[in-house]
This record gives C-alpha cells, structure tokens and sequence, in this order.
C-alpha cells in the first residue's frame, strides 16, 4: 500500500523541530556554564589520581629494582668462603654479577677485610684494585650485623665526586669480618625509571629522601640540594608554603596522597604557575627505617585548558546540529514519498528472494545425507529431512511430534534430552559424540545441537545436525593397532640380538663348569659374568612383554614418570648397541596425567624410535618431564641430535603413511597415531627441528607433548 503526505502538516513538524533544536541548545549552554566550576574540580581531582597512579607505579618499580641489587648482593655472599678473603678468586663471580646490576646504576663492589684493613675494589672493566681502608672507618663494620633478615644494610643518600651515591652493605664471616660493599650511582639508577614518568603533556616526576634532598629532578641543578632551601634560592618573591607543608606533614613521614601547590617554574617556563601533584612512599629498607617518596606533578592550565577546548567543540558541535537538524527535517518533506514507493519495492524483491532462499534451503536439507531435525523442549520432533527418517525406517511425518525415544533408547532419549534443554537455558551449541545401536549393527553418531532463535534471543528451538562417524572411529582403532605392532616388530629384532649372545654364554658355560669349580676361583667369577648377563636378558624380555601386554581397559589418569621409565628399560639397550648417548632429566611431585598408560607408552616409544633413526651413526638423547603449574599441564620432551627433518616435510610429518624413511623401514603411521592419541587425552604434541643446512648452532629435533594433570 503507497502511503499519502499532507505538505501543510510536513511544514509546521519543520517549525517545531527547528523550535526544540533551539530550546535545547539554549538549555545545554546554560548548563555546561553552570557546570564549567564543578567540571574543573572533578577533572582536577580525576587527574591527581591518575598522577596517583602513575606515582605508585613508580614506587613499586624503584622499590624492586633495590630488591633485585639486594639479590644480586646476596649472591655474591654465597661465593665467599669463610676465612682468608683470595680476590683473585671472587673476581669472575663479581664480575658476571656487575654485567647484571651495571644497568641498575652499579659503579662497582667492594669487599673491606677487617683483618687486613684493605678494601678491594672491583669495577666493570674486568679488574680489580686494593687500597688500605682507614682505621677509623672499620667501625661502619659493626653497622651492618643483624639489621633485618638479609643482613643488609642501605646507606643514607651522600654526594661523592659531585654525584649522589647510595650504598648496600653486608657483614660477613665474624672470625674473619669482611664487609661487602655495593655502590650504587643513584642518577644512573633513577633516570631510567623516572626519565619517561609524566602525566599529560609536560608532567614529570621527581624523588625526595626522608631529609627533604632531591635524588632525582628533571632539573639538574636541584639533585642533591634541599627541597625548601633551592626553591626559595631560585624564586625568592614566591611562597612555597603549601608545597613546604606537603612535604613535611606528609611526603617526609611516608604517607601518600594528592594536592596542589604554586611552583616558580616548569620545564623552562617561569613565573606563578599553580601545578597539581601526587606522591607515593618508597619505602628503601625497615630496619632502620629509610623511606623516599616519589612525586608527580602536572601544572593546572594543561588540564583545565583541555576542558575550556572541550566545552568549545561543545558550543560548535551544538550549532552544527542545529544547522543539521534542519536541513534533515527539510530533506525528509521531500524524500518521504519517494522513499515510501521505493520501500514497497524492496519487500517485494526481498519477498521473492526469502521464499527462493527458503526453497534452496529446504532442498539443500533434502538432499543432504546427513541426520537433521529440530525439536522443541519436550524433545519433541518439529522437523526433519528425508535421509533421517529413511534412515530409522520411516517418513518425516511418521515422526513429527513424538519424542526422542521413538528413535533411541530410552536411557539414550534422555541424555539427548538433557543436552537440548542445555541448549534453552545457555543459548550456546553443544557437541556429544554417542554410539548407536540398530539390531546388529553398531554406529558412531557425531551430533551438534544448535539454538535457533527468534528476533528477542530466545531460543524457540533447537536444530540437531547429526553424521555417522563409524568408518572413522574403525579406522583410528586400526591405525592404532597397526602402528603398535610395527613399533613391537621394531623391538623385537633388538631384543633377539640382546637374547641370542647372553643365552649362548650361559647355556655354553653355566651348565657345564657351574658345578665343576670352586667359590672363590677365578673360573666361578667368569660364571657370575655369565649369571649377569642372563639375569640382564630375562630382565629386558620382562619389560617387552610388560609394554606389549593388552590392557582389559583403559584409565583414566596415568603416572607420567613410572610409564617413562619403563620405556627407557625397554630402549636403553638398543640405544647403547647404536652408540646413542641417554641422559633423562624426571621432574618431582608430578601429578597423574589424562590418558592411558600404555597407550602413552606407545606414544614415547614411538618418538624414540624415531630419534633412534635419526642418529644412525650414534649421538645424544634427552628425555625430560616437568610440571607447568601456571598452565595446569605436565610437559615431556624428547631431544636428539640427529639429522633433523628438512623445513618443506614439518607441514606433514603427522600425516598418515607420509614418511621419509626408505621403503620397507617405515609405515608413515608412528607420529599420525601418537598425534592422535595425544589429542584424544586433551594433551598437545609440537615439533622444533633443524638440519645441518638450517641451523649454525646445531641440528636435531626436539618433540614437546604436553598433558593435562589431575585437578
């Protein structure tokens, strides 16, 4: 139907819109003048705490980067032995601990022997010097004892050569005192954690220590004087009253907070400058107590400038839109009936193209060989295509409102219905795997079940979109089963090796001399020789047959490190006869894994046999464990140094039946098996390889499987 349009009345909804856009710009700029005073208190006090933020970011960046020095110095105490001080011993230790700390600040470490009243200096540089130490400052070795914990002890900030230093110091060994010494360039060791602190544009950040002297300022010429005494020095016509306060009351006892102060100045700028600040406490040791604060300032004007432009783009923005209201009002009188004509089309375009859509959609679902119907909450049947129902013997409408049970069982009919209220209440798909049984036969049903909803979100009902997976659940058990076997075969013609030598001495010797000779003679040890070797057979007979034994079921979870070991008893003789180097690294206090223990064990024996055909000329084979507890994931890993797999075959190495090995050697199945059992346990299994052409550092691959641990 082609609406009508009175013109008269399209004019006066024009005037009354031009009216209202009016009125309430007219209300709008009254308000934001109204509200310009109270804009500024709460943008000020938004960016002080913001400055806040920004100041306790930078305390606790200070105060660990103090915790790391006191590490480091910890460290080197643990390289000192009680007793004579050697230097030339100490020296390398020190001197990999100031490539570490250098780029914290550190000048250099000093060790002062008491005995010898000799300080021993040692710089970056790879050398070291000795100086006698004064008498009179062998006292500062008393200091140091049992100031905290750590035995360490933070100098007050001093200047020395014209530079602000800071010093860490411990008290070693009372039968031979030594003290260790840390210096530390405190410009050095601020600028990098102060240079890029700022707020807004032009802010910066400055530190004070509990005296009121500057350690760090973008100014220069304020480091190292007091705070109270440079500003009025510099600016003697301004008050600093407030800012004096601040410090005092608040900054010089630790605490932390926000405020504003007049400043003479601000990065070359002079003059009265009202400026907003926030200070944090750093807090350098406890015992005794040594606190700085570090503080951020911003001037005012930077801040309430940002408002005064905001609140302009505001007034523009608003006559912008009346300009646009109007010219929108009176485009719509002009646009409406063609619009409306225009409109009408559409649906009919769109009317025939839904009802093509719905009849392609319809025969796509006919014609799919896949099970798909829909059902509401009762779990009863709305819809369903034809190979569904041709499938449990029957039509559509053979089916259409009965329950689940019709097709499945009832034990079956429930659990599906359980799914599809899921789907109601989380409004999310859901993916269950189930087998199905009809009369003789024996299916794998791999099913989705998908909420359809209407134009609110609510779920009106869910479409199931199920396939028959039984060829590839048939499959994945053969290839299993195959790859096992190739795996025993492989084993089998090293342990005849292994049987036939020992077996021959001890039938050849033990039944004939055993009897015969004497304990004690030389002929009876050679016979022990014999009983060992046979003994050593019998035992890696057991373990092949204790890997290749059938399990009656699967569990659920498995102890990573016992399934290692019996693989490495199974391998480590076979690896020793191909001159392969073994060293196993077990982590402790692992917990179970998902997965089944044998099945794990053909994943293992797999990746050894393949790091066994890479070393054909001998090498050197890694097996480690560990636990991830960030990741809640146990992590085994398998290193050689073998030839390592060429960068075009690591897109397919977990194919099936891809294999680079000659023909007759390799079935191509022993990686695509052990991904697959991996995956099926929720584990992952990644490859890192390099060959000879790729790698200057040398080649080898190492497999990294990772599972998931009991919770």
């Amino acid at each position: 139907m082609v609406r009508t349009y009175n013109i008269g009345s399209g004019k006066k909804v024009l005037v009354a819109v031009i009216i209202a856009a009016l009125v309430l710009v007219a209300g709008g700029a009254a308000l934001s003048m109204w509200s310009a005073g109270q804009m500024r208190e709460t943008v000020n006090r938004q960016f002080n705490e913001e400055q806040l933020v920004i100041a306790r970011n930078v305390a606790n960046l200070i105060e660990r980067e103090l915790k790391f020095l006191k590490k480091e110095i910890l460290l080197i105490t643990k390289e000192i032995s009680p007793g004579p001080f050697y230097p030339e011993a100490l020296n390398r230790s020190i001197q990999k601990t100031l490539v570490r700390v250098v780029e914290r600040g550190v000048r250099h470490i000093a060790v002062v022997e008491a005995k010898s009243r000799k300080i021993y200096t040692y710089m970056p540089n790879q050398y070291w010097t000795v100086k006698d130490f004064p008498v009179q400052n062998l006292g500062n070795l008393a200091l140091t004892e049992n100031i905290n914990g750590e035995n360490i002890r933070v100098s007050q900030p001093q200047i020395k050569y014209s530079q602000m230093s800071l010093e860490l110091s411990v008290l070693l060994d009372r039968d031979f005192p030594k003290l260790l010494l840390l210096n530390v360039n405190l410009s050095w060791f601020l600028s990098p954690l102060l240079r890029e602190a700022r707020s807004g544009k032009t802010g910066y950040a400055w530190v004070i220590d509990d005296k009121g002297s500057f350690l760090y300022h973008p100014e220069a010429v304020f480091i190292g004087k007091n705070a109270f005494e440079i500003r009025k020095e510099k600016n003697p016509n301004l008050s600093f009253e407030k800012i004096n306060l601040i410090q005092k009351k608040k900054m010089l006892l630790g605490q932390e907070g926000t405020g504003c102060y007049i400043s003479g100045w601000h990065r070359g700028v002079t003059g009265r400058i009202e400026k907003l600040i926030a200070f944090y406490p750093i807090v350098i040791s406890e015992t005794p107590s040594q606190k700085w604060s570090v503080a951020v300032v911003a001037p005012v004007s930077e801040v309430e400038g940002a408002v005064k432009d905001g609140y302009k783009r505001q007034l523009l923005l608003q006559g912008l839109i009346i300009t646009i209201i109007v010219l929108a009002a009176s485009t719509l009188i002009f646009i409406e009936k063609r619009w409306s004509r225009v409109l009408e089309l559409k649906v009919r375009v769109r009317t025939e193209a839904l009802k093509r859509s719905e009849e392609k959609y319809r025969s796509l679902v006919e014609s799919a060989e896949d099970f798909i119907f829909t059902v509401n909450l009762e779990g009863k049947f709305q819809s369903m295509n034809s190979f569904t129902a041709t499938f449990f013997g029957g039509s559509p409408r053979d089916f259409l409102g009965k329950d689940l049970a019709v097709l499945f069982t009832d034990e079956l009919a429930a659990k599906k219905l359980k799914l599809v209220k899921l789907v109601y209440n989380t409004g999310k798909s859901v993916r269950d795997e189930f087998e199905l049984v009809i009369g003789e036969h024996q299916n794998w049903i791999d099913v989705n079940f998908m909420p359809l909803k209407n134009e609110t979100g609510t779920v009106t009902s869910v479409l199931c979109i199920a396939r028959d997976i039984t060829e590839y659940k048939n499959l994945e058990r053969q290839l299993i089963s195959a790859e096992k076997l190739a795996s025993l075969g492989t084993l089998a013609a090293g342990v005849a090796h292994e049987i036939n030598n020992p077996m021959g001495v001890i039938l050849g010797f033990c039944d004939l001399l055993l009897e015969k000779t004497e304990k004690g003679s030389q002929n009876h040890e050679d016979l022990k020789i014999i009983e060992r070797q046979g003994l050593h057979c019998k035992e890696v007979v057991e373990n092949l047959l204790s890997f290749a034994r059938l399990n009656k079921g699967i569990s659920e979870y498995a102890d990573l490190n016992p399934c290692m070991g019996e693989i490495v008893n199974v391998v480590k003789h076979t690896l020793e006869l191909n001159d392969i180097e073994l060293t196993t690294d077990f982590g402790s206090n692992i917990p179970p894994v998902r997965g089944d223990a044998r099945q794990l064990q053909q994943v293992f024996l797999n990746l050894i046999n393949n790091a066994l055909a890479a070393m054909e000329d001998g090498g050197k084979l890694t097996i480690g464990t560990r636990l991830d507890r960030g990741r809640r994931k146990a992590m085994v890993q398998f290193r050689d140094t073998g030839t390592g797999i060429a960068p075009e075959h690591m897109d397919r190495i977990f194919e099936p039946f891809f294999t680079t090995k000659p023909e007759g050697k390799g079935t191509g199945l022993g990686l695509f098996v052990s991904y697959g059992i991996v995956s099926k346990f929720g584990g992952t299994i990644d490859c890192v390889s390099h060959t000879a052409n790729t790698s200057e550092g040398g080649q080898g691959t190492m497999f990294t499987i990772k599972l998931p641990i009991r919770k």
